[in-house]
């Protein structure tokens, strides 16, 4: 069973004032953002949680144990330096096919490390900001949600005599996500350029 990370307490009080911020002020549009994106203890966090997912290296070849051997200060330090600079480009993502069950095979895409420890620390900055701006009863892909709470939903709606159930599926659900009008919805909440992308109107 993997070791569950500890968030650091400076991170952590980041992340609540981020949540209480975009849940008091719902129509408030955060600008101030790369900095904390930027900061050596959200960069150090983000790779340990890319460390402990493991997986492989992407395109330019270079895997965990490789950066780890190279030194992490070194690579944290130039991931660091080329961010605050706005120099930092993110490299293309390999694509593997992977078996599904039922045949078949799925696409899978495969980040460098050095893009996976960025996108960790933007998920960081961003993920309490967004969060609290979900609704309550949407429990897919949330932290601390899961199925299990969903159930037991279903479980005290059917008590109080709710019994009509939609049972539906939207097959690659994630890949049926228009990109354009997702952006325009995060781009609502958020109005940093760096985060957003270059070619995006904030």
């Amino acid at each position: 069973m993997p070791t569950r990370l500890v968030t650091p307490v400076r991170i952590r009080e980041l992340q609540r004032k981020l949540y209480r911020k975009s849940k008091v002020e719902t129509v408030y549009r955060f600008y101030a953002l790369w900095d904390k994106v930027c900061r050596e203890d959200v960069l150090e966090e983000a790779w340990k949680r890319v460390r402990a997912k493991k997986g492989a290296g992407g395109v330019d070849g270079e895997s965990i144990r490789d950066i780890e051997t190279a030194g992490v200060p070194e690579f944290l330090r130039k991931l660091q330096a080329d961010l605050k600079a706005g120099t930092y480009r993110s490299q293309p993502v390999r694509r593997v096919w992977i078996p599904k069950a039922k045949g078949g095979e799925r696409p899978l895409g495969i980040p460098a490390v050095r893009d996976r420890v960025a996108q960790m620390a933007v998920k960081m900055v961003l993920e309490p900001i967004l969060e609290a701006r979900f609704r309550p009863d949407s429990y897919g892909f949330r932290p601390r949600k899961g199925a299990q709470q969903a159930v037991q939903e279903v479980v005290r709606s059917l008590n109080q005599g709710l019994v009509n159930v939609v049972d539906a599926d939207i097959r690659d659900f994630f890949g049926q996500i228009p990109q354009d009008k997702l952006m325009k919805v995060i781009a609502k909440h958020v109005g940093h350029v760096n985060i957003l992308g270059v070619n995006f109107p904030v």
